[in-house]
């Protein structure tokens, strides 16, 4: 039995995943490589928020590998953590955000 449902061995197995599904397996690499490409974006700001959104869903996979890419990109700490920071500011706003439908409830069961 494994000690932790995450093990960073995992991380160099992704690309197994076509194994048991190879067509969509290969789709997901096309698309993938496909958005994670230069275009309106550089590969740099795209792998910041790549590292930001692997903090809001909160994948160690993803945080392991992207913290790589972004230094490999030429990303410093600070612009790390910055990204990192507006992860969770937009994800404490969004549940902040869902107050208003207990308060409405609240209002409609009071008044």
């Amino acid at each position: 039995m494994k000690e932790t449902y995450y093990n960073r061995e995992d991380l160099g197995k992704f690309g197994d995943i076509t194994e048991f599904q190879e067509k969509m397996g290969k789709k997901f690499f096309d698309y993938y490589g496909e958005v994670m490409k230069a275009g309106a974006l550089t590969k740099r700001e795209k792998a910041l928020i790549a590292l930001a959104v692997a903090h809001a869903i909160q994948c160690p996979y993803c945080i392991d590998a992207y913290t790589s890419d972004t230094l490999k990109l030429g990303c410093d700490e600070e612009q790390m953590m910055e990204a990192v920071h507006v992860a969770a500011a937009i994800r404490g706003g969004a549940s902040l955000v869902h107050a208003t439908q207990m308060m409405n409830q609240v209002n409609d069961k009071l008044m």
